[in-house]
């Protein structure tokens, strides 16, 4: 019983939908009548503003964070619990993508899954944030960094934990790491067209 309330309160944190609320709060309105349709900070920042972007991205990111720390908190950290604390924090991520109470139409989940990996898997979860920093640099777009960073992840952590780096039972963090740049992936399927067309729109 306990697994299971914890993995529903994540989900539970992980749909409080930040950017929602904050572009209600400072400017009116729902987010997701503008750009993607998202609630996350990219979209947050072309309707509110740079300032209400960044403070949805830290707020979305520490949801993810606060959810696995809970969750690492009361069932502890062996193998077998790091299994249940991997599924409270895509449970976090879930909530964030489809959260219940805007009828599931919530954002792309890659704040809060940094937020996740953060704490599951720091080094991997650096490296994959140093390659969205780059591409984001070179090209300007946010959703192929995204992409390329979510795909990259389920590699660091593989890589890092055969050098003896990263952690030695990975296989729960494998999974989670290959299940969440599916789902990121997936998210931004319309983002993938838009760029296959040319037509997304570049961070500015």
């Amino acid at each position: 019983m306990l697994h299971a309330a914890v993995v529903s309160l994540a989900y539970l944190l992980g749909s409080i939908s930040f950017g929602y609320l904050l572009v209600r709060l400072f400017v009116g309105g729902d987010v997701r009548e503008t750009g993607s349709g998202g609630t996350g900070a990219t979209n947050v920042t072309r309707r509110a503003g740079k300032g209400v972007g960044v403070l949805t991205l830290l707020l979305d990111l520490l949801k993810g964070t606060a959810a696995v720390l809970i969750a690492r908190a009361l069932l502890g950290a062996g193998e077998g619990a790091q299994w249940w604390v991997c599924a409270a924090g895509a449970a976090a991520v879930l909530g964030h993508v489809f959260p219940v109470w805007l009828k599931f139409r919530g954002g792309k989940g890659v704040a809060t899954g940094l937020g996740v990996f953060l704490v599951l898997a720091p080094i991997a979860t650096l490296c994959a944030a140093l390659v969205f920093v780059v591409v984001v640099r070179l090209w300007r777009y946010v959703s192929l960094g995204s992409i390329v960073a979510a795909a990259l992840l389920p590699l660091a952590v593989w890589s890092l934990s055969a050098l003896g780096v990263g952690d030695r039972a990975p296989r729960p963090l494998l999974a989670l790491s290959t299940l969440g740049a599916a789902l990121i992936v997936f998210m931004h399927r319309a983002n993938v067209g838009r760029l296959l067309r040319g037509e997304e729109n570049k961070f500015r």
